[in-house]
């Protein structure tokens, strides 16, 4: 059964980031790599959060499989961060894509302590 709901909570994280990632790129369409960003910093405050939850909450720990694995791992994207940081590196310069790549880390990491905080 959690197999089924990690399956299915994924699906749904890619489907709500394809979702975020449009929505966001027809609002503001020169935020590259802003919607990205967004959706990685808020993917790790709920992971965040879940697993403060499950540590610190009583939560069973099929909550962080399901929500954490499952539906953040559809959500966020490591490899779209890392395609988008080359991409502003080659247009930008070197020093702008590592900004953006130690800002981006430094961002998830705030993002996953406030949640854990929570």
């Amino acid at each position: 059964m959690i197999f089924a709901l990690t399956v299915l909570a994924g699906a749904l994280g890619a489907v709500v980031r394809f979702l975020v990632d449009d929505l966001s790129r027809r609002r503001w369409p020169a935020a590259f790599p802003g919607p990205t960003f967004a959706i990685n910093v808020t993917g790790s405050l709920l992971i965040g959060l879940v697993a403060g939850l499950v540590m610190f909450g009583g939560a069973a720990s099929e909550w962080q499989v399901v929500v954490g694995t499952g539906f953040c791992g559809g959500y966020t994207t490591f490899s779209t961060a890392a395609v988008e940081t080359i991409r502003v590196g080659g247009r930008r310069g070197f020093i702008y894509g590592v900004a953006m790549l130690v800002g981006s880390v430094a961002a998830c990491g705030v993002g996953l302590w406030l949640g854990w905080l929570l």
